[in-house]
């Protein structure tokens, strides 16, 4: 789950990862950043898969996540990760357990937005790759591949709407043969969140087991 939780939110915040982008994705991925910029929150509703054909494995569920600033709420797979500016907080229903760790820019696990932007600036190589029409959308895919050639990651694309400048999906494919694909099914802006949203009440889970990591 905390791997899928990074991938998700990778997702969200990919549009912030290239500003300085070295090559000629430069345009378009500025152009992208500049747009999800100027919102005061995002929420996102999405369609996750994951399929191997050699494993004859194959996996699909949908999600949503509410992002403003360094804050966000995900919900996916039963789970819901909330993330406070501060401190984490995973609450597991089917377990009646919720873990608790405070945000350490440091360590990896912790994974907020800010921390994905360096990820991204410091571990891809970014360049232009096809363009598909898509029932009248014009879907612009940009490659991202790992620096790092022993990496988990053998490449990721990310499809950019051209009209819209949002993003429309996301596909990794690992070296294993596994992709990842997750794709937007709805995306809102500057909607009318309560600041409650983003807060942790403990009161409401007075039958769960609290695991405070630290």
């Amino acid at each position: 789950m905390k791997k899928l939780g990074l991938l998700v939110l990778a997702f969200v915040v990919t549009f912030f990862a290239h500003a300085q982008s070295p090559n000629n994705t430069d345009a378009l991925l500025n152009e992208v950043s500049s747009k999800v910029k100027g919102y005061d929150n995002i929420v996102i509703n999405f369609k996750y898969s994951l399929e191997n054909t050699a494993e004859n494995v194959k996996h699909e569920t949908r999600g949503d996540v509410s992002l403003e600033g360094e804050k966000y709420l995900l919900n996916i797979m039963g789970t819901t990760r909330i993330f406070d500016g501060k401190k984490l907080y995973t609450i597991i229903p089917e377990d009646e357990e919720i873990n608790i760790s405070s945000h350490n820019p440091e360590e990896e696990q912790n994974i907020t937005p800010s921390k994905m932007l360096t990820f991204y600036n410091d571990g891809y190589k970014s360049q232009i790759d096809k363009t598909v029409d898509l029932k009248g959308r014009k879907i612009q895919y940009v490659r991202l591949t790992p620096i790092d050639t022993n990496a988990e990651i053998k490449n990721i694309l990310l499809g950019i709407d051209k009209q819209t400048k949002h993003i429309y999906n996301l596909i990794q494919t690992q070296s294993n043969g596994t992709k990842i694909t997750i794709t937007v099914t709805s995306f809102k802006t500057n909607q009318p969140i309560p600041e409650s949203l983003f807060q942790f009440k403990e009161d409401r889970y007075k039958d769960y087991y609290i695991n405070r990591l630290d």
